[in-house]
């Protein structure tokens, strides 16, 4: 619900009040409610039930109160939604003395990656639109310092960001519904067995490039979280913004 009343021109109120604008609803709050204690519930719902499971009466119902009363704070459940996952992602960890900027952003991949971990039913949430909620911007901010001495402009800055989120969300992605076939059973073999069972299915004649890499050993990992592959995919995408980096710099020696 867009801002009617003096507040931020097409910002929903709950935002306004996770960013401390507004301390209270406009009428008749129920005492003992707050906007934290209802993202704070529907995260413990999102967290051991699944994100399906989270409704506006279901976390009224844990808060005993009426759904009616939460709407007084939050007037859609996609506001919800997005104040939980700003909620659930927290804040990135602070710059380490003498970083680098390639030290600085592989800190804050690596730490995006843990968060979405830590509650995989966060990268279900659909993303509306840019950043907004307060722990993200606090996740931008961290991540454009990191890059404040690279020469890079403003847009380029912001670009890194958008290619590195979106590495690391899609691989967030990726791992988490490998995580849930497991769980689930609904994949015939885990990946510690992909190669090896890989073997079983193909003729090497016709899939020469395949055999030999079931030949390396290389598919039979036992890293289930496939650190290796995303620590190998990140330094790629470092090397490219290091290049960047490096013929901007270049450029302000001439």
């Amino acid at each position: 619900m867009a801002t009617t009343d003096g507040g931020t021109p097409g910002l929903p109120a709950s935002i306004e009040a996770a960013w401390g604008m507004r301390t209270r609803p406009g009428r008749g709050p129920k005492p003992g409610l707050s906007l934290d204690r209802i993202v704070d519930a529907a995260v413990k719902i999102a967290s051991s039930d699944g994100l399906a499971a989270v409704s506006m009466n279901r976390v009224a119902a844990n808060l005993g109160t009426s759904a009616m009363s939460l709407y007084r704070y939050v007037a859609a459940k996609d506001e919800l939604l997005d104040l939980m996952v700003d909620a659930a992602l927290g804040t990135p960890p602070p710059a380490q003395p003498a970083e680098d900027w390639r030290a600085a952003m592989s800190r804050w991949a690596w730490a995006s990656l843990h968060a979405f971990r830590r509650h995989p039913w966060s990268v279900r949430v659909p993303i509306k639109g840019p950043p907004i909620t307060p722990n993200q911007i606090v996740w931008l901010e961290n991540g454009l310092a990191a890059m404040r001495d690279t020469g890079l402009t403003a847009q380029e800055k912001m670009s890194v960001i958008l290619l590195v989120s979106g590495f690391v969300r899609n691989w967030a992605t990726l791992t988490t519904d490998l995580a849930a076939a497991a769980l689930t059973g609904t994949h015939p073999e885990p990946a510690a067995r992909y190669g090896r069972t890989l073997s079983r299915l193909i003729d090497p004649l016709r899939f020469p490039e395949v055999h030999a890499v079931i030949g390396s050993g290389t598919l039979d990992d036992e890293d289930d979280e496939f650190d290796n592959e995303f620590a190998f995919g990140l330094e790629r995408l470092l090397d490219g913004v290091g290049a960047l980096v490096a013929s901007r710099r270049d450029a302000g020696r001439r």
